[in-house]
């Protein structure tokens, strides 16, 4: 037992008081070090002195974590995100009551003591010696102040926050060098109030702000003198001293905070007997944070809008940077989307396809010209229960899509039409387009030529026999005519044409070097071809999409952004006549079901594999768009005799369900929006059967317009084929003829698609 003097405490206090001179005096201060006896003080005189002076003079300080509120283009509210919940308040939007609190209960001498407080720590050495324990601590206001700095420079990486909390002398000697270079640097008010808005309150609340509106849904500055001591007592144990989950202990800690502030005589004696016969009345606000909680089924336009912020260069040069600043939040961000727009893509996904049934569908529209995306919906909701996803069905992989996109089916036609016109071919050109027919045996590339193994190619019915032209098999989705151009002008060309109009696989890499695209092999996401048909109806000239108009940081600076990158893809004659094309398909051919009254339309859709997914992908002078309906999981869900929104299909079609979901979306969007032609020249319809006849001049194809006969051995198919009996003119790729094989490596249509889950 330690030996006592008369009216003094233990023997080793004045050890302690006398090792705490000698400190103070060499400039190595240890302030708030709990140590329970005298043999640890040969540790601190032995590892204190050593290293103190090689500590950084100067703490730096990193921007507060906050909340970041992103608006629609009209500056509505679209969601509030972050990676910690808190609203930096100045001191003077902080009651007094809180201010004073928490001063009285984690650090009484404040205002009298310099980094560190002397008898403090005499007073918890003393304690803390009797007890042969840490009962009792001695850190000041400065000094958790710093210590709550290291914590939040480690943000969410949980060895880090380790360290910057872990009970060691090393961190305590660096903690009381940056308190003292603090105290000199910001004085107490300012000390108080970086304080108060660093500090964990519990409930994912950082700072008085965020507490506040969690525990009683009120500013800070307008707390009572019990809600402010209730939330002064979170500090030191805020999960202990939950309300919402431990009220009486809450209540106790709220009452011992006001006996303090009565014995320092800061509220009577009578103001404290009167708040601890209150109950607790909490008003809780849950948190609502992220983009589950979005607006007009924006989650994952929300979303859209954070992978762009980690994705793109312009917020930062490296992955680990822009994290950081999104982490840090705090920022505004206005983005494109534009509120009606939304509204009626929700409206329409709402209207045709229901949240629980065995298929989804993705809707994108984006503004020609301007690359901007308007509106972003699906009908499985942004979310972690059933039937909810937290895969965005519109994007790409690397910014939060499916694994590989979808099967886009005779949507790429068009591309392929585009690639032909540019290489010379007319628009009046005609091939003989039989019902069923080989594959050619040998197709250019970009490499190696394409050779076929066997395979044939056929159309929707057999009604469908040629010779074909342009607009006709464009408007009817005839397979075999885009088969036999694509023998004509090669593979390269459409590659080629794809890329430059913002086409590529959903999952990464390049399209490959195989006639079957011409028929929609590819798996795409539907921003992708909404962004790259908007190159029709902006004259031939392709802008990438984005998503963000500004943004503002949150100290009022506004920050680069990224914008959007034009250039030409095809001429504007050619882009003309693909409008005038696709208006045949809206006008009188496969999507009849999706023109719009009242304006110029165009579009196409298309059908896949077992009907595992089906598209219409459109667009008037002024806006573009996809809709994707397919299965979203690994194994695609096949649409025939189904159930989709209430409505019986024998068979789904990219006309008779996507078509009517662009329809509303569209007609809802450009309600009250001028409605400008295409212009262009109308496409005369081909005699049929007159071969070549229609042809007019200019430059030739590489090839003459027919393709070869081929040797393919009969009864094969190649992907990209449709079955007999379907619905005219909804080209079905990858499909056997009866009797058939489908060759090795082909799986769901895609050469070598992988099997695994999609999502």
């Amino acid at each position: 037992m330690a030996m006592k003097s008369s009216g003094e405490g233990p023997n080793v206090t004045r050890q302690a008081a006398k090792f705490l001179g000698v400190s103070v005096l060499s400039g190595v201060v240890l302030a708030g070090l709990a140590l329970p006896g005298i043999g640890a003080f040969g540790l601190v005189a032995k590892g204190s002195v050593e290293g103190f002076d090689e500590i950084p003079a100067n703490l730096k300080t990193p921007p507060l974590s906050q909340r970041t509120t992103i608006l629609d283009s009209e500056g509505g509210e679209i969601a509030k995100v972050y990676s910690r919940d808190r609203t930096v308040v100045p001191l003077n939007e902080i009651s007094p009551y809180l201010r004073k609190a928490i001063v009285d209960i984690e650090d009484s001498r404040f205002y009298e003591h310099g980094a560190i407080d002397l008898k403090g720590v005499l007073r918890a050495v003393n304690k803390n010696a009797q007890s042969g324990g840490v009962s009792e601590g001695a850190s000041t206001l400065t000094q958790q102040y710093v210590k709550n700095v290291f914590v939040e420079e480690a943000g969410d990486d949980p060895d880090k926050v380790a360290v910057a909390t872990q009970q060691t002398l090393g961190r305590k000697v660096k903690e009381l060098k940056y308190a003292i270079q603090v105290e000199k640097e910001l004085g107490k008010e300012r000390i108080l109030n970086n304080y108060l808005n660093i500090t964990f309150f519990g409930q994912q609340a950082y700072g008085v702000e965020a507490a506040s509106q969690r525990y009683f849904s009120k500013h800070a500055k307008d707390l009572t003198l019990g809600e402010s001591a209730l939330m002064a007592g979170l500090v030191q144990s805020p999960s202990r001293y939950d309300p919402v989950n431990a009220p009486k202990e809450a209540t106790k800690r709220r009452n011992t905070v006001l006996q303090r502030m009565a014995e320092l005589k800061h509220i009577t004696p009578a103001e404290a007997a009167a708040e601890q016969a209150k109950p607790l009345k909490l008003n809780v606000s849950r948190p609502k944070s992220g983009c589950i909680t979005a607006v007009n089924g924006a989650g994952f336009f929300c979303d859209y809008v954070r992978e762009t912020f980690l994705n793109d260069p312009v917020f930062g040069k490296t992955k680990e940077a822009r994290a950081k600043r999104w982490n840090e939040g705090g920022m505004t961000i206005r983005t494109t989307l534009d509120p009606q727009t939304q509204k009626s893509v929700q409206k329409s996904i709402t209207d045709h396809v229901y949240q629980k049934d065995s298929v989804a569908t993705a809707v994108s529209i984006v503004q020609p010209g301007s690359g901007k995306v308007l509106g972003m919906g699906q009908s499985r909701p942004y979310g972690f229960g059933e039937y909810q996803t937290q895969i965005n069905l519109s994007a790409d992989h690397d910014m939060g899509g499916s694994n590989f996109g979808f099967q886009v089916g005779s949507t790429f036609k068009p591309i392929v039409a585009a690639a032909a016109l540019e290489e010379g071919v007319s628009p009046y050109k005609t091939y003989s387009s039989p019902y069923r027919m080989p594959y050619p045996d040998e197709v250019e590339t970009c490499g190696k030529p394409w050779k076929n193994s066997g395979d044939t190619v056929q159309n929707e019915n057999r009604s469908e026999n040629g010779p074909y032209g342009m607009k006709e098999a464009t408007a009817k989705s005839v397979n075999t005519y885009f088969v036999q151009m694509i023998e004509d002008i090669g593979v390269c060309p459409v590659t080629k044409m794809a890329a430059k109009m913002g086409i590529e696989p959903a999952g990464g890499g390049k399209i490959k070097q195989m006639p079957s695209i011409a028929l929609g092999t590819e798996g795409m996401s539907p921003l992708t071809m909404a962004s790259a048909y908007a190159t029709f109806a902006n004259k031939g000239t392709y802008c990438t999409p984005v998503i963000v108009e500004s943004a503002v940081g949150p100290n009022g600076e506004k920050l680069r952004v990224p914008k959007t990158k034009c250039s030409r893809a095809m001429s504007e004659q050619t882009a003309d006549t693909v409008n005038a094309l696709l208006q045949g398909v809206v006008e009188d051919g496969t999507g009849k079901e999706a023109g719009l009254s009242g304006r110029d339309s165009a579009g196409k859709t298309g059908t896949t594999d077992e009907r595992k997914a089906a598209w219409f992908v459109g667009y008037t002078p002024n806006l573009a768009g996809a809709v994707w309906v397919g299965g979203p999981g690994a194994k695609g869900v096949e649409m025939e005799n189904i159930t989709i929104g209430g409505v019986y299909h024998d068979k789904v079609y990219g006309a008779d369900t996507p078509g009517p979901i662009w329809r509303d979306a569209m007609t809802g969007a450009l309600e009250g929006h001028d409605a400008p032609t295409f212009g262009g020249s109308p496409i005369a319809d081909a005699d049929k059967g007159s071969g070549n006849k229609g042809d007019k001049p200019g430059r030739n194809p590489r090839k003459p317009g027919t393709s070869k006969p081929g040797t393919n051995k009969p009864g094969n198919t190649k992907p990209g084929n449709t079955k007999p009996g379907n619905k005219p003119g909804d080209a079905k790729p990858d499909a056997a003829v009866p009797g058939g094989i489908i060759p090795p490596g082909f799986i769901g249509g895609a050469e070598g698609a992988p099997t695994e889950d999609q999502q």
